[in-house]
This record gives C-alpha cells, structure tokens and sequence, in this order.
C-alpha cells in the first residue's frame, strides 16, 4: 500500500493531490490554449458558475453537520468558525461570473435554466454525500484543490488577448488570482491547526482526489462537446 509520509497535515494533503494534479493541468491546459477559445470561453464561465454556485451551500451545509456532531468523538474543533467565516468571503461570486457572460452578451436567464452536467453534479454532490452520510471534513479537500493552484494574472492577459473578448468578462478569474493566495493560506494553516483522525485525515485526501479527477473529465468535456458550428453563445 502507497503511503503519504509529511510534517503536517497540509503537506500530506498535498502529496495527496500531487499524485493526481498533472492530469488536471492537462486538461486544463488543452482546454486554455484550444484554437477555438474565443467560443469555449463563455462555456468554460458557465461551468465555473455551476461550481461556484454551489460553494455557499455546501459550506451552509458543512457547518450544520459540524454543531449536529459538536457532542461526539468525530467533532472537529474551529471547523465551523472557519466555514462560517469562508462563506462570507465566497458569498455573491456566482453573480460575478453571471455578470462576466452578460458581458458577453449572454442572459443570466439562459445561464440559470440550464443545468449543469452529470460531471458537475457528481464533483459536487460527492460532496453533500460526504458531509452529510460520513463527514464535513471532506469539503476542504474539496476547497483545497480550488483554491490551492489559482490562475495568475500574467496567464489571464494572455486569454484576454488570445479570446478577444472584453477584460470585464474576466472579472472573476481576476479577482481569484488575486484573493486565492490568501484564502490558500488560511486554509493551509487551519487544515495544519486541526487535530483529526486517520479516518477523517483519509477522507479529506480522497475527497480532494475525486475533486480533481471530476475537474479533469469537465474540462475535457468543453473541448469535446464544441459546437461544430461558430458562435461563442451558450
């Protein structure tokens, strides 16, 4: 059996997700540099608001189940301080990306009646399933692989270039790669503050691996599913 050997419980994750990372970067990168960016970019803000849609609520939900288990063996000390508190900090970021694809010309209405992909609904519902059947820990596995590895500004200039479309629809991609370096390292040192189990300490790499593996196959699904015809419309 493979083990993870680390100082602390950061450094185990990430071992965990770099075993895993360069197939995201793949994918990513397949996607970032495709000839035809100018018309998957508005599908690639659409896949993000499906993700960052869901963040508030599976923090809401996390912490719900952190004071249900305040009483037991499995309780987490400051996890629910921590939530509560990353949950202001993410609140209305789905409304900036639905305002980066009316930038584009493109309806919030037409972006909130269709629905996100069986990828997307099982990179994020794996999450509900864990918080709610076994344990909240698992979604900073999840937040981690999201947070840990932001976009730089120098690579946005580049697809802004590169897509021709206008800077304000890279409100959001902008603001991340500039307030994820600071929300990594909150969430680095409350991860390395915390006192968990092997069992919690294993699900919380296994969830970051799934998120990782399902961000892969998203991406890899713009690239395949492109329109055959032009048009940068969802």
């Amino acid at each position: 059996m493979f083990r993870v050997l680390a100082d602390s419980e950061s450094e185990r994750l990430r071992a965990k997700i770099d075993l895993v990372q360069p197939v995201l970067w793949s994918a990513e990168e397949r996607l970032l540099t495709h000839p035809r960016i100018a018309e998957l970019y508005p599908h690639y803000l659409f896949l993000c608001h499906c993700i960052v849609r869901a963040s508030v609520p599976l923090m809401e939900t996390a912490r719900r189940r952190v004071e249900e288990l305040s009483a037991t063996s499995d309780s987490v000390a400051g996890l629910d301080t921590y939530l509560e508190r990353h949950e202001l900090e993410e609140r209305d970021h789905d409304t900036w990306l639905l305002e980066d694809l009316e930038s584009l010309g493109i309806p919030r209405s037409s972006i909130l009646r269709r629905p996100p992909t069986a990828t997307v609904a099982g990179l994020v519902g794996a999450q509900y399933y864990w918080i709610l059947h076994y344990h909240p820990i698992a979604l900073l596995g999840y937040m981690a692989v999201l947070e840990w590895n932001p976009p730089s500004l120098e690579d946005i200039d580049d697809l802004v270039e590169r897509t021709g479309h206008p800077r304000a629809a890279f409100r959001t991609l902008i603001e991340h790669a500039e307030l994820d370096p600071t929300h990594a390292q909150e969430l680095q040192e409350m991860i390395n503050g915390l006192r968990l189990n092997p069992e919690q300490s294993t699900l919380m790499g296994l969830s970051a691996m799934h998120t990782v593996a399902a961000l892969a196959a998203a991406c890899e699904e713009l690239t395949q599913r492109l329109p055959r015809s032009g048009g940068g419309g969802i």
